[in-house]
């Protein structure tokens, strides 16, 4: 499905998301906060777009997915950046390989999602950060009632015109939908072993960026992670007291 619609791929999510996309990623960026120098791993990178501010700054980037067609792409436009395929859940790196880890936009496709996370984890250096971006729930419900109607409706429309293939955006639009809202996506992370967790809010709750951190103490991990969540007997909003949202 990724491979068909590679060609067109950042072209028509620009048009889809009214222009918000490189707003979305900037913030990404500054999230992530590395320098000249680093080793940052973007997953589900598709043709590289979110992998070039880091390969601008001097950054040494990897922009893995498991879309050939996607990398293809994404090769052809920029062949100074290493793009290597591979699965979400057996990343083909060693432990403790980068900086920082980040994926935009992909999580909710991946089978395990929670596989992909302490994936992440294990190719992250202790002390090293991950960021994320998915699309989320709006936070004022007029605003997700609107939302839910651009998605089930407008958005396979305007595919149609735009898009060679728009039944991959009735998928996506569909998994949107589907997909957890910001707690529980934070709850996921502390249950991978990540701690620090916070996220942001974008476009009132359409996206949230989720920012985590490796444990430095190589004793602390997943395991730690699933002790901890465990520990609290209440559902996922007893958990908001370990999060911390610095805003919209």
């Amino acid at each position: 499905m990724f491979d068909d619609v590679a060609p067109k791929y950042d072209v028509v999510n620009d048009v889809l998301s009214l222009g918000q996309t490189r707003r979305w990623r900037k913030v990404v960026v500054e999230a992530m906060g590395v320098s000249a120098g680093q080793r940052v791993l973007d997953l589900a990178a598709g043709t590289g777009t979110s992998s070039e501010p880091y390969a601008d700054a001097g950054i040494n980037v990897i922009a893995c997915d498991f879309s050939l067609g996607m990398l293809k792409v994404g090769k052809r436009r920029r062949p100074d950046i290493d793009f290597i395929a591979g699965d979400a859940t057996r990343l083909p790196f060693a432990d403790n390989t980068f900086d920082a880890s980040t994926i935009s936009f992909g999580l909710r496709n991946v089978n395990e999602p929670k596989k992909a996370l302490a994936e992440m984890l294990r190719v992250t250096k202790p002390g090293g950060r991950l960021v994320i971006a998915e699309f989320s729930q709006p936070v004022v419900p007029l605003w997700r009632t609107m939302y839910t109607e651009y998605l089930m409706r407008a958005l396979p429309a305007i595919a149609v015109k735009v898009s060679s293939n728009p039944d991959a955006y009735v998928y996506l639009a569909e998994s949107i939908r589907a997909w957890p809202d910001q707690d529980h996506l934070a709850a996921w992370l502390q249950e991978a072993g990540w701690e620090t967790v916070t996220y942001r809010n974008l476009s009132g709750g359409i996206v949230a960026v989720h920012r985590a951190q490796k444990p430095a103490d190589p004793s602390t991990g997943p395991a730690a992670g699933a002790a901890a969540l465990a520990a609290h007997t209440g559902p996922v909003a007893k958990l908001r007291r370990n999060i911390t949202r610095p805003g919209r």
